[in-house]
Formats: C-alpha cells, sequence, structure tokens
C-alpha cells in the first residue's frame, strides 16, 4: 500500500505562496518583510527555487541541496535563496509542504476515509496509514528538514497535523486529555522513528500500519481492530 492510495487528486504544481491553506495552517516561507512590492516576483522566484531543489534531489539525493547548490541550478544569487527560506532546514520544509498541502486537503475536504465524511475512528486510522506510507516515500527529506528539537514541535506543520488528531479524538473519546494523547500517537509516527524500525530494524510497512490501528484501538479504548 502506498500513500497515494489515500490521496484525492495527484500533486499540484509548486504553489503560489499567497494561496490560502485553510485551518489548520500549514507551514508558510513567505517573502522577506522588507519587500512588499516583490511579490509577484518572489512567487516566481520561490517556485523556481523549489523546482530546482526538487531536480537536485533527484538527481543528487539529500545530500546535494545545499543553498548555494539550489541559487546555482536556478540561476539566482544564493542571497535570493536565504531571503526566501531563511537556511537550508527551510527550504527543505518548504518542498516538504508542498506534499503537507496536499495531505491536508484531504483529510480536511477529501473524500473517506480520510475526509470528514467517514466516522472519525476510521478518519483517524487512515490518518496515520497515510502519514506513514508518506513519510516512508519521503524518508531521507524528511529527517533532513526536522528542525532542532527545541522548535520540532511547535512547527506550523508539525502543529497542524497534531491539531487534526486532538480533534478527531475529542469525538472519540471527549473524557480524555485529548490534547496529550495525541501527541503521543504523533509521537508513533514520527520519521527518525520510522527510520529506525524500516532500514535499521528491517520492519517491514505492513507491521508498522498493524502498531498504528492496534495502538489507535488502545488509546481511544475501541478494543481490538478487524
Amino acid at each position: 500500500m502506498l500513500y497515494a492510495v489515500f490521496m484525492s487528486r495527484a500533486l499540484p504544481p509548486f504553489p503560489d505562496p499567497q494561496e490560502p491553506l485553510g485551518e489548520p495552517r500549514l507551514l508558510e516561507v513567505g517573502t522577506a518583510p522588507d519587500e512588499p512590492c516583490l511579490r509577484a516576483d518572489a512567487a516566481r522566484n520561490r517556485a523556481r527555487l523549489l523546482e530546482a531543489a526538487a531536480r537536485l534531489i533527484a538527481e543528487h539525493g539529500v545530500a546535494g541541496v545545499t543553498m548555494e547548490a539550489v541559487a546555482a541550478a536556478a540561476q539566482v544569487g544564493k542571497g535570493t535563496v536565504f531571503r526566501r527560506f531563511g537556511d537550508r532546514t527551510g527550504l527543505l520544509m518548504a518542498l516538504l509542504d508542498h506534499s503537507a498541502r496536499q495531505l491536508q486537503a484531504d483529510f480536511v475536504g477529501g473524500p473517506p476515509p480520510l475526509g470528514p465524511d467517514a466516522p472519525p475512528l476510521e478518519r483517524l486510522r487512515a490518518f496515520g496509514v497515510a502519514v506513514l506510507y508518506r513519510s516512508a516515500e519521503q524518508l531521507d527529506l524528511q529527517l533532513a528538514a526536522q528542525a532542532e528539537p527545541a522548535r520540532r514541535f511547535a512547527h506550523p506543520a508539525v502543529e497542524a497535523l497534531r491539531v487534526h488528531v486532538a480533534m478527531l479524538l475529542r469525538q472519540i473519546v471527549p473524557d480524555g486529555d485529548c490534547d496529550l494523547l495525541a501527541q503521543t500517537l504523533m509521537a508513533s509516527l514520527d520519521p527518525a522513528l520510522i527510520h529506525h524500525l524500516t532500514r535499521q530494524c528491517g520492519m517491514p510497512m505492513e507491521r508498522l500500519e498493524a502498531g498504528w490501528t492496534d495502538l489507535v484501538a488502545r488509546v481511544t479504548r475501541t478494543g481490538p481492530y478487524r
């Protein structure tokens, strides 16, 4: 099973940074505050830089993505890359944000089982499976883009997923500490843990998927999942 199974449609081109994201909001990488008159140019430059970074990943892997290499590939000055993304982590997070927007679109308004027309328990199960396979498909990029621990869990892209899980939990176990339970569930989907379990321990993805559904059943007190 692949994450694409849960997607409502193919990934779109890199979006304009001014597009509305809806709620909960994801990571936004906008223009520098001193460039209010350059929004159209900034949007074009941002898309151009992300496309250059994506090409570098395809050709050389994540290690090939440096601020200097992206600037050279996009034929812009290195300062432009820093103004758009701040640092290498910001650039990599912007690449991940492209698919994160799609995931969010699917669980906010897409078809079941991710979307709102499915019961909350089914949505929670499907959400974890989708995140698992999305992370597995993008694992090197996910690991390289992780912020340092002090800001990792407060990142808007991570917070958007946690808020969604907490919302579903409140519908399933309204008497539980759903904010803390959401953090616990999200910890089991951490890319570093997925890397350890799949690449270092040799666990198949099917085992991680079964583990997620079992964990959801135990946390929500809904019994074993069949």
